[in-house]
């Protein structure tokens, strides 16, 4: 546990495991109003996550101010913007000499992950984004959110960033639980900072790669691994997300009865997502999925690819899938529906290399 010096100020690190020369390390950033453990605690300290961590080691990196019982930042402080935030990243990996990473962030973690790996990409093998939100703040929102700061509390405004109505109006403990956190052990000068650093980002520099185009389009490089609740404030931006990315390195998951912080909600779902990505990265092997693929069953959908390419990949599904709805229906559909639980290791490793949708 380390203050990590950056040119952008200190960044506070956790880093767990001994890194490898051969294998990457999980390099987490928490969303506004979160700290690594707030925000990632329940993913990291679930059973299943344990075969993960065996094989990869963790750091957790947390925005200046943003950790537990952080002192005010000093009114000299010029705090950075998101930009700077992601140009801090390579002097953590040079700290703890680290070669190369696979990004899970969220929110405004997810947003800063997402501008590293498109400036530094020799450094990203591979990102885990939930709730990325890649536009900028048009002037509406602009308005609307300095009016939120003149008639709401800190609290309530950030709540309404991770959670959704449904979830604020219904699941009081959760809500309860993370309003206490964020009045009792975060610092709210520096949350502000955070927040309004957030509310200040550019437009993610990415355009989708169009067969026949142009070839030098600015994308991530990276396998990436798009996840939100649908009950969560950021699905509109998380689906765009997903249309401006390279259909053939993006996966997006959509959870079912999910709200705005999945990773809390249904961890075991985001880690069994977690796994495949990983494994189809080659960096998990298929013996330490037997857990998988025993548990599987039937329900929710995957979709994805189009064209001829899309017909030949679904019959590769069928053969694994535990229901089949006919090859017919299936040619005279832009997406294919079939289960994740029902499809084994290979193929999901298959899929994630390619532009899928999956809900479950």
């Amino acid at each position: 546990e380390e203050h990590v010096e950056t040119p952008y100020g200190n960044v506070h690190c956790i880093m767990s495991g001994t890194a490898k020369a051969n294998r990457p390390v999980i390099l987490t950033f928490h969303d506004v109003g979160l700290n690594h453990k707030s925000c990632f605690e329940s993913l990291f300290n679930h059973e299943d996550m344990q075969e993960i961590v065996r094989h990869l080691p963790i750091c957790h990196v947390e925005a200046p101010g943003q950790h537990e019982a952080a002192k005010t930042l000093p009114s000299a402080y010029a705090y950075p913007s998101m930009d700077q935030l992601s140009e801090a990243l390579p002097a953590v990996l040079k700290h703890f000499g680290l070669r190369s990473v696979i990004g899970l962030g969220v929110g405004a973690g997810a947003y800063i992950l997402a501008k590293f790996a498109l400036n530094h990409p020799d450094m990203v093998d591979g990102l885990v984004l939930i709730n990325i939100n890649p536009s900028a703040e048009g002037l509406m929102d602009s308005v609307a959110n300095k009016l939120t700061e003149w008639t709401h509390t800190l609290p309530d405004t950030v709540i309404a960033h991770l959670f959704g109505k449904d979830e604020i109006e219904n699941n009081h403990d959760l809500i309860a639980t993370y309003r206490h956190h964020i009045t009792t052990t975060m610092n709210q000068s520096n949350v502000s900072q955070f927040f309004r650093s957030y509310n200040s980002r550019n437009a993610l520099d990415v355009e989708r790669p169009i067969p026949g185009g142009n070839v030098n389009v600015r994308t991530l490089k990276c396998s990436a691994l798009l996840v939100v609740g649908d009950n969560s404030p950021a699905v509109e931006a998380v689906v765009d997300c997903n249309s401006k990315l390279n259909p053939t390195k993006t996966t997006l998951l959509k959870m079912a009865d999910c709200g705005g912080l999945p990773q809390v909600d249904q961890p075991a779902k985001v880690i069994e997502a977690l796994k495949y990505f990983i494994q189809g990265m080659g960096y998990l092997s298929s013996a330490g999925m037997t857990r998988l693929r025993s548990r599987t069953a039937s329900s929710s959908s995957i979709t994805s690819m189009e064209g001829s390419r899309s017909r030949s990949h679904t019959n590769e599904l069928q053969r694994d899938r535990t229901h089949s709805r006919g090859a017919e229906d299936k040619r005279g559909r832009s997406h294919t529906d079939t289960s994740m639980d029902s499809i084994s290791h290979s193929s999901v490793t298959q899929i994630i290399s390619k532009s899928t949708e999956v809900t479950c």
